[in-house]
């Protein structure tokens, strides 16, 4: 089994957003820190905060933060939300299978039994599992502490109503 590179992008998106909590990350970071072209990232981090895995912040201030704690980011929601599907082999699909040997081949339930393995072992594990150590990841990531802007100095304009 193999993840895309949609995936595989979200999930690094979601590690270098979840290691610094108390700050704005812009795409541009992220995409730099793991090579990944930026109009595609901007993409997944539509999809990631459309699913509510991301919080995003438009403008020229903005940025992205986790939507959620990453305690409650599973691993195994993260992968079937953002995976295109799960047919391992072409018995998989019951409108387009033209396998000759489907209704005497086992293949199918062996990987079927397979996936719902992985997909067990996946949801054990939350984003928060995959930060355990965020000082040592940020020193991996290049530190860009400096490319992230503190939440706290984020201004809110509150549009003012006259009654």
């Amino acid at each position: 089994m193999r993840l895309t590179d949609h995936t595989d992008y979200s999930l690094r998106t979601l590690i270098y957003v979840a290691v610094y909590p108390d700050e704005l990350v812009h795409v541009q970071s992220v995409a730099e820190a793991f090579d990944i072209p930026k109009n595609h990232l901007v993409k997944i981090v539509q999809k990631l905060g459309q699913l509510g895995f991301l919080h995003t912040v438009r403008g020229r201030s903005g940025g992205i933060r986790l939507g959620r704690a990453p305690e409650r980011i599973g691993l195994g929601e993260v992968v079937r939300a953002m995976e295109p599907d799960f047919a391992l082999v072409e018995c998989f699909h019951e409108g387009g299978n033209a396998c000759v040997i489907t209704p005497a081949c086992n293949l199918r339930g062996v990987l079927g039994e397979a996936l719902r393995a992985y997909f067990a072992v996946l949801d054990r594990y939350t984003l928060a599992d995959l930060v355990g150590k965020p000082a040592v990841l940020r020193r991996l990531l290049g530190d860009a502490v400096a490319a992230a802007i503190p939440v706290a100095d984020i201004k809110v304009k509150r549009r003012v109503t006259e009654a």
